[in-house]
């Protein structure tokens, strides 16, 4: 199961985390686990390339492994991105169920 804790202060998203795999199906064919690395490795990369707001990240491929941190509030910009992958997620989410994806929208 991915576990993905969404960390959210006064409406605005922090920053997230994420951990495991699907289990969908076996490795290299886990269409779940494909769609969540593309939706939250495309959301890093935006934030990076589409915005000036700094972050902290860090990765284990091994155990499937993201965090991700804006290190100000971010703009609007970085707001928007990081909630279209939450979107992407609680979609994914309701259309495969929460036996694939467990996901935590945590205040801070």
């Amino acid at each position: 199961m991915i576990n993905v804790n969404v960390y959210s202060k006064e409406k605005c998203i922090q920053g997230f985390e994420l951990s495991g795999h699907a289990g969908y199906s076996e490795y290299g064919n886990d269409v779940v686990c494909a769609a969540v690395s593309v939706l939250v490795i495309n959301t890093i990369n935006s934030i990076e390339n589409f915005t000036d707001d700094l972050y902290d990240c860090s990765t284990d491929e091994q155990i499937g492994y993201i965090s991700f941190k804006l290190t100000d509030d971010g703009g609007n910009d970085s707001q928007l991105l990081l909630k279209s992958m939450l979107l992407g997620l609680e979609s994914m989410r309701d259309e495969y169920g929460s036996d694939y994806i467990k996901l935590v929208i945590e205040e801070v």
